[in-house]
């Protein structure tokens, strides 16, 4: 796994140290998403490149989980990757997101899950910029985005 970022999968309802665990049926998912939010989060979709709508967006603010609210990623550490996605090179509390190995489509990435409801983010490589190296290369479909106040 890359980075060491909460490397162990949550998903037997066990609760990291500062993640509080969030569990829903697939119906309740159902309700709270909007059916691209599930396609990502639950089913482990990927939205187009420079489709999203956080891919090119720079004000200050924090970055939650869209399924369940877990704050995610400081915009500080966001970065432009080139990629059409919202990239950034560290979790604000490196408990709260967790990795677990990704082999489909024929190749072998590192996925990257809320630690708090298991839903799909994106992926994490070892491209990014100081001082982690790491890119955490996400969906704009799993974020919620709270602009800070001006």
């Amino acid at each position: 796994m890359i980075g060491g970022c909460g490397s162990t999968p949550h998903g037997s309802g066990s609760s990291p140290e500062g993640v509080e665990r969030v569990e829903r049926t697939e119906r309740e998912w159902r309700e709270v998403l909007t059916d691209e939010q599930f396609r990502v989060l639950r089913k482990h979709g990927t939205e187009r490149a420079f489709t999203g709508v956080y891919w090119d967006e720079k004000r200050p603010g924090l970055y939650r989980c869209g399924g369940c609210g877990t704050p995610l990623f400081d915009a500080g550490t966001k970065f432009e990757s080139g990629t059409g996605w919202p990239s950034f090179w560290a979790p604000v509390d490196p408990t709260h997101v967790a990795e677990r190995e990704d082999r489909s489509f024929f190749m072998r990435r590192v996925e990257v899950v809320c630690a708090a409801c298991d839903g799909h983010l994106g992926h994490v490589f070892p491209d990014g910029p100081e001082p982690t190296g790491l890119r955490y290369c996400l969906n704009s479909a799993a974020l919620a985005f709270d602009p800070a106040e001006e």
